[in-house]
C-alpha cells in the first residue's frame, strides 16, 4: 500500500489484510466487508486491539454490500469469490493502476478466478504451506490446503487516453 490508498477487503474474515494495510501508513484507509456478524464483530475488535479503530466494516454480502462504497485503489478478495458477478464489479470499481488480488481454496473459486484471468489478464499463483507434524517418533510435513491466488493491475490506458484527450483540448482551445 502506498500512502492514502484505500483498499476493499471483501470477505475480510478476521481483518488481517485490511489492518496490515492500514498499519503500512497512518492515511491508509481499509473497508472490510463480511456478511458473518461473528466475523464482522471480530474484525472489529482486532482492528481496535491492532491500533486502527477507524477501519470501516460493512455488515453485508458482496456484490451487493459494494454498492455506494467509495472507489477502492487495490481490492482483496479473501472469501466470497464464487458469488455471481463480485470480481467484475470488484474489477470495475477499480481505479485505473490498482491492483485486484483474490484467494481461492476451493475448486470452484479456483475456477472463477481463471476465468477472471482469461478475461482481465494477470498472475495465478498456487501456494502450499506444511507444516512439522509427528509421524510416529518421527517428524514429517503435513500440508495444510493451497491457496490459488489470481493477481492482476487495471491497466491505465483510459486514465491515459483522457489524459491525451485533455491536453490535445488544452492546446488547440477546443473542449469537447
Amino acid at each position: 500500500p502506498s500512502a492514502g490508498e484505500l483498499l476493499w477487503d471483501v470477505g475480510a474474515g478476521a481483518g488481517s489484510v485490511g489492518i496490515e494495510w492500514m498499519r503500512a501508513h497512518p492515511s491508509c484507509r481499509t473497508v472490510s466487508v463480511e456478511a458473518d456478524p461473528e466475523r464482522a464483530a471480530r474484525v472489529e475488535r482486532n482492528a481496535a486491539r491492532l491500533g486502527v479503530p477507524s477501519l470501516e466494516v460493512v455488515h453485508g454480502r458482496a456484490p451487493q454490500a459494494l454498492e455506494g462504497l467509495p472507489q477502492p485503489d487495490s481490492v482483496f478478495v479473501g472469501g466470497g469469490g464464487t458469488a455471481p458477478g463480485l470480481l467484475r464489479q470488484c474489477w470495475e470499481a477499480l481505479r485505473p493502476g490498482g491492483r485486484l488480488v483474490a484467494h481461492a481454496v476451493t475448486i470452484e473459486t479456483e475456477r472463477v478466478l481463471i476465468d477472471a484471468r482469461a478475461e482481465f489478464g494477470g498472475e495465478l499463483v498456487r501456494f502450499h504451506v506444511e507444516h512439522a507434524d509427528s509421524i510416529g517418533s518421527f517428524t514429517g510435513w503435513a500440508p495444510a490446503r493451497a491457496v490459488v491466488q489470481w493477481c492482476a493491475v487495471k491497466p491505465l490506458v483510459a486514465a491515459v487516453a483522457d489524459s491525451a484527450a485533455a491536453a490535445d483540448s488544452w492546446e488547440t482551445g477546443e473542449t469537447s
